[in-house]
This record gives C-alpha cells, sequence and structure tokens, in this order.
C-alpha cells in the first residue's frame, strides 16, 4: 500500500491521485489516502467514487487540512466491489474493518448525500471508532427519489454501454457548466457566483464531470441506493452518542431538510446548521460559511469523540 502524502501547500491536490485497493476482513475497499493528521473517511453520494469523495474533503476541510483523508469508493461504485457491502450497514462495517486494517483507533466522518445511511450506522455500529459525524445535504431515512433523478436513470445506463457518447458528454459538461448546472442550482444569480468563484466553481465543475468518468463503474452502486433509500425507514439516532453536525439547505429538492433536521433534533449530541435557500449542492454555493463550520466542529471534537463547549447551531440559518 502506497503512504500517504504527508501535508504541505494543497495537499489534497497532489498527484498523482491513484487510489488503492486495501484487503479487510470484510472485502476490498478502494480509496485515496492523502495528508497525516487524525483520520477522516470522507465518503460520497451517488454516482460517486473516491475522486468525488477527495473532491467533498477539499471542500468541507480545503486543501492542506491537519487531517489524514480516507476518501472512500462505497460499494458499487468503481473499484469497491458490491460484495463489499450492498447495505449501509454493511458499509459501516466495511470502514471498521479498513481501520482495522491500516491500524487507525477512530476516525471522522464527513459524508455527503448517499453516503448518509452508512455513516451514521458505522457511528451507530462502531461507536468507540467514530470521533464525530458531519452529514452534507445527506439522507437519514426513507427517500422518495425526485422524477428528475428517476427518469434519467434508465437513460444512464444505456449511455454508459457507449463510450464515444459519454466521452461527448464529459466534453459537454466541462465546456458548458452553466447548463450542466441549471439542475442543481436554480437561482440564476447564486449559480453564476458559484461558478465563477475560482475555489467553489472549479470543484463543481469537476464534480459534474467527473460522473462521466468510468460512468459504467458508478452505476450498480447508484441503483442499489436509490432502491434501498426508497424503503429504508427513518435511520434511529436516539442513541447516537458521537458528536453530530447536520449541514442541509433549506430549499433542497432532492433530500428534503426534514432529513437533516430530524437527526439533529434526535441525536444525543446533535447541532444543525440550516442554509436559508440552499439546494442540494450547497457545500459548493456557500462553500466558505460550510468549510468554517466543518473546521470548527472537527477541531472541537478532536478525536476524543467528545464535542467541547462551541456555539449552539441549532436555528441557525446561513443566508
Amino acid at each position: 500500500m502506497s503512504a500517504p502524502v504527508s501535508g504541505g501547500r494543497a495537499a489534497l491536490r497532489a498527484s498523482p491521485l491513484t487510489p488503492i485497493v486495501v484487503s479487510t476482513h470484510r472485502g476490498p475497499i478502494e480509496l485515496i489516502d492523502r495528508c497525516t493528521g487524525p483520520a477522516v473517511l470522507a465518503l460520497h453520494g451517488g454516482m460517486g467514487g473516491c475522486d468525488q469523495s477527495l473532491l467533498l474533503a477539499r471542500a468541507a476541510l480545503g486543501d492542506d487540512p491537519p487531517t489524514r483523508v480516507l476518501a472512500l469508493s462505497r460499494p458499487g461504485y468503481l473499484g469497491t466491489p458490491q460484495a463489499s457491502g450492498a447495505m449501509p450497514e454493511a458499509q459501516a462495517d466495511l470502514y471498521a474493518a479498513l481501520l482495522d486494517a491500516l491500524k487507525i483507533d477512530k476516525a471522522m466522518v464527513v459524508a455527503v448525500s448517499a453516503g448518509g445511511p452508512s455513516a451514521l450506522h458505522f457511528a451507530l455500529r462502531h461507536p468507540t471508532r467514530c470521533a464525530g459525524i458531519v452529514l452534507i445535504s445527506c439522507c437519514t431515512g426513507t427517500l422518495d427519489v425526485p422524477e428528475q433523478v428517476r427518469t434519467r436513470l434508465p437513460m444512464m445506463r444505456l449511455i454508459a454501454r457507449l463510450p464515444p457518447l459519454v466521452a461527448l458528454l464529459r466534453w459537454a459538461a466541462l465546456r458548458s457548466p452553466e447548463k450542466s448546472a441549471r439542475r442543481s442550482i436554480r437561482d440564476p444569480a447564486l449559480r453564476t457566483k458559484t461558478l465563477t468563484d475560482p475555489v467553489a466553481g472549479t470543484m463543481l465543475r469537476e464534480l459534474q464531470a467527473s460522473v462521466f468518468t468510468r460512468m459504467a463503474e458508478r452505476l450498480p452502486g447508484t441503483l442499489s441506493d436509490t432502491a434501498y433509500f426508497g424503503a429504508m425507514e427513518p435511520i434511529d439516532v436516539s442513541a447516537l452518542s458521537p458528536p453530530l453536525l447536520a449541514i442541509h439547505g433549506t430549499s433542497d429538492t432532492v433530500v428534503p431538510f426534514a432529513h437533516a433536521e430530524r437527526v439533529a433534533r434526535e441525536a444525543l449530541h446533535g447541532e444543525l446548521l440550516a442554509i436559508a435557500g440552499g439546494e442540494h449542492v450547497s457545500l459548493f454555493t456557500h462553500l466558505d460559511q460550510v468549510r468554517m463550520q466543518v473546521n470548527e466542529f472537527v477541531a472541537t471534537c478532536g478525536h476524543t469523540g467528545s464535542a467541547l463547549p462551541r456555539p449552539a447551531l441549532a436555528g441557525r440559518g446561513v443566508g
């Protein structure tokens, strides 16, 4: 296994960003291992992979965080076989097995969107291994797949079988990022502001184009998540002992704001950062605010599993 890259400016962008595959007693798992310090597991959403998990970590923590980032491909995505854990509970056990294999005692978890269920189950099933959990626009219970997503999935399965078409779509996404962003940022002014931001805009364009890289290898996990979340009961977090920070846009049409509101309210040590008018990509549209709160939360949690006193976020909105 390759050694993690040490700190230094733009450490999370260091190249090459070659993923590695670690064998665990729960099965193999693909990841990008970067930087040094207390460990953070970064978990992507649908149509993701370790590349998007790394992008999540860069957005939430910055390019040079004082942490060791383990950017994972969840089972069914890219280089992690679905057999390593199709359901969120099994994925949670896989994360614990990865920590065993890497000889890491505990880790923070930062998840986005469809990475939420396995992140919560990791904290519930392995509380002594979880220093804290950050959920950004995450699903935490039954999720009715939006029609715009449901109608695109069959088409994406067909497109994935045609490499020239996939390459053309990637080129189009890079050439016309504004068009691609219309689906996720409805406010024209906010869309323009985000895309022209030198940091947030670059990351959002990278996210949009990444879907068309190894597209066929992102679909099995996406289809599995979509089917499972539609029947999944709300995850009971009343016994969740690690501190939790839920960040969610109040106007999210992909994963309703109520998902974050509930877990922040019901968790033993839950906090909520409500982004007023924010949508599913609030991580990018409100990058500075999200990054500030995530880094503050990670710093106060440390690896003790208990948050130090800090200003309450419940009910606080970000415009």
